[in-house]
């Protein structure tokens, strides 16, 4: 009685408690501010690009490298401290440390200041979301852990929209509550900030849970490793087919997500307040809605294909979302892109969603945190290349024309991110297969 007690306690809680909810919930409005900052940044794009009178490559690049350099470097060194000490404190100090950086953002009084802040803010992606799903697993009951990981998401896609949708009306109100002459984008950011606060003293609040382990690696027996680098020794086949898959779709995603602003703007003349509304109205609804699409087709086919279930829906993602960016080419009116970069959303948003729990699965606990922070940082510089080879390409081949420069970068590397899928697919189903195939150990 006293093994099958500590076996059920390794495994995680039996059910949710209030506070654990409420942490969950906690976590994913905390990772949502910090994503409706990067929304608000999309849409003050060309408000910047003429205070600090930069190129679209130099655009690119703030969109790109700008939430990778300081913040990705930061994370697995920060999640090493979330994996051996309290992860609600990092995940406190993160917060700090975010709004701090916002704030100076604002204030930075030429471009390199500006993007030594921006590159600083994304501290808060890149160590606190791996710190997020370290803790999911420890405090939801396993059988909720995927609604937990697809509620996170749900919260954080709430917020990454209300920038886009929002970004107008924060800008008015930043202009009628801050005095000064400060630019309007300027003052949105310093408004935004403020959020910062009672995020600190919600935190204050929450559950810091007990490590446990997760459902898929008992099953799998666990990997026993206290060495991130005999993990990923042990790993790399599916490891490296894995970043090829996310990595390359990251690089398609992040260059659309990141400069369609300012390419609808450009080609058709369009305000940046009525394209932050629609686009983050098609954010919102790609990325709620493809949940419960995702946790369907995950439950339907996962009783045939188990664990392969899930490379093989990336890849089909990748390739449908193919025939929806090279329609960028050909789009006559705004209303026409908006409904392409709807359908591309959604597509590549299912093929992410089921992402977190693989990880999960795959990831021991006294490794988990930095598996996702190494995760998170090899995703960032694919993500980073996304509007860095957009800018470049829309400077030095199609002289300024946005959309076909997204296009061209983004097609290449989601035929590469379906071939990726389909091998690690063989992979997994292999394995799933050798597994189900091998004798049973002997009772003992």
């Amino acid at each position: 009685m006293k093994n099958s007690s500590s076996a059920e306690q390794a495994q995680g809680p039996a059910q949710w408690s209030l506070q654990s909810l409420l942490t969950v919930v906690f976590l994913g409005l905390t990772a949502g501010v910090q994503m409706s900052d990067y929304g608000l940044q999309a849409i003050s794009l060309s408000a910047i690009q003429k205070t600090f009178a930069i190129s679209d490559a130099a655009v690119g690049a703030l969109q790109g490298l700008a939430g990778v350099l300081v913040g990705s470097a930061l994370a697995i060194p920060l999640a090493r401290f979330a994996d051996r000490f309290s992860r609600k404190r990092v995940l406190l100090c993160l917060v700090l440390a975010s709004t701090a950086m916002m704030v100076l953002s604002a204030l930075a009084p030429n471009f390199p200041l500006f993007f030594l802040g921006r590159s600083a803010a994304g501290i808060t992606e890149f160590a606190m979301v791996p710190l997020v799903y370290s803790m999911i697993p420890d405090l939801a009951p396993e059988r909720h852990r995927v609604f937990a990981n697809l509620g996170f998401a749900a919260l954080v896609s709430t917020g990454a929209s209300a920038g886009f949708y929002y970004a107008g009306d924060i800008q008015a109100a930043a202009m009628a509550w801050i005095p000064g002459a400060l630019d309007p984008w300027r003052k949105a950011f310093l408004l935004l900030s403020a959020a910062g606060l009672p995020l600190l003293v919600a935190g204050l609040f929450t559950a810091d849970p007990p490590r446990h382990a997760v459902q898929g690696e008992i099953a799998n027996g666990g990997t026993g490793a206290d060495s991130l680098q005999q993990f990923l020794r042990q790993h790399w086949r599916p490891i490296a087919l894995f970043v090829g898959v996310a990595g390359s779709l990251m690089i398609a995603v992040q260059g659309l997500n990141q400069l369609m602003a300012l390419a609808l703007e450009r080609r058709f003349n369009a305000t940046p307040a009525h394209i932050g509304k629609v686009l983050g109205a098609l954010v919102l609804v790609a990325t709620l809605g493809c949940l419960p699409v995702v946790g369907w087709l995950d439950r339907w086919l996962g009783k045939r294909l188990q664990a392969a279930v899930r490379p093989l829906l990336m890849g089909i993602c990748a390739l449908l979302a193919v025939p929806a960016i090279l329609m960028l080419y050909s789009t006559a009116s705004l209303e026409q892109a908006f409904v392409v970069v709807g359908v591309f959303l959604f597509v590549t948003c299912t093929a992410n969603a089921l992402v977190p729990t693989m990880l999960q699965d795959l990831a021991p606990p006294p490794l988990r945190a930095r598996c996702f922070a190494l995760w998170s940082f090899v995703v960032s510089v694919f993500s980073a290349l996304g509007p860095l080879l957009a800018g470049f390409v829309s400077t030095w081949l199609v002289h300024g024309r946005m959309l076909s420069a997204i296009a061209i970068t983004a097609v290449p590397t989601l035929l590469i991110s379906a071939y990726c899928a389909w091998r690690l697919f063989l992979h997994t189903r292999s394995a799933t297969q050798s597994a189900a195939l091998a004798p049973a150990a002997p009772a003992v």
